[in-house]
């Protein structure tokens, strides 16, 4: 697993991919939160929160995630290499761990420049220091969380093509549906019996509840359980290719 992982993370720096990756994540979410007016602009606001960054993070890595796992198994699939990886001593197993390691560890790297935000607004604070520190370091847990679900549902969606940009774009849809659109079918009347069971399904009633700055164990178990979901239907199309 090891070996794929560093493989898979040296391939990220490689190529443009990390690099693309990380300009895209800092330019847009600095672009609101600091320069374009607005609601969700810090300085405007006039609150010494991070809760914007949270607002937007979301819907950014919901784009930025597949585009760094489209890759994963499309082209290994395209290229025929996929054949020579799969009969190396190594286990399905280990190697979508290892690829959906070095893509969660990306998303890691993406998020620590980020801190530089957290340091400003602590420091703009009024007094200094006046800023929500459990429920940004919360919000930054869920986001770390959520991207974890987002990198396995891409790596699944790369499994099962070996077009990159159609892995992309299941992956997108199949993230968006599990982050909002599970908790839109529970405003429909026709599911008013299951609206609670809904709710529960969807990641933003998790995610607005680790934003809050409340660590509940259930919000972790629902994101660790969501991802190896995710992960073993990865294993398992991997698997199939021997059936």
């Amino acid at each position: 697993m090891l070996s794929i992982f560093i493989k898979e993370l040296k391939s990220f720096f490689s190529s443009l991919t990390g690099y693309i990756a990380a300009i895209v994540f800092l330019t847009t979410t600095g672009l609101v939160l600091w320069i374009i007016p607005g609601n969700l602009n810090i300085l405007d606001g006039g609150v010494a929160s991070l809760d914007s960054l949270f607002a937007i993070a979301p819907w950014v890595f919901l784009f930025l995630v597949p585009a760094i796992t489209m890759r994963s198994f499309a082209d290994e699939k395209k290229s025929g290499t996929i054949e020579l990886i799969l009969t190396r001593p190594v286990s399905d197993t280990a190697i979508v761990t290892g690829k959906f390691l070095a893509a969660f560890v990306l998303v890691i790297v993406l998020l620590l420049p980020t801190l530089i935000y957290y340091y400003s607004v602590y420091k703009l604070g009024n007094p200094v220091g006046n800023i929500d520190v459990g429920g940004t370091w919360g919000s930054f847990i869920g986001l770390l969380l959520l991207a974890a679900i987002y990198a396995a549902i891409g790596i699944f969606a790369s499994t099962i093509t070996d077009n990159s940009i159609v892995a992309f774009l299941l992956a997108v849809v199949f993230s968006l549906f599990v982050y909002t659109g599970i908790s839109s079918l529970a405003s429909f009347n026709s599911f008013s019996g299951i609206k609670q069971v809904l709710l529960n399904l969807s990641i933003v009633e998790h995610y607005s509840s680790l934003s809050r700055g409340v660590i509940d164990s259930r919000d972790v178990i629902y994101f660790v359980s969501v991802t190896l979901l995710f992960l073993i239907f990865a294993r398992t199309t991997i698997e199939s290719r021997k059936w």
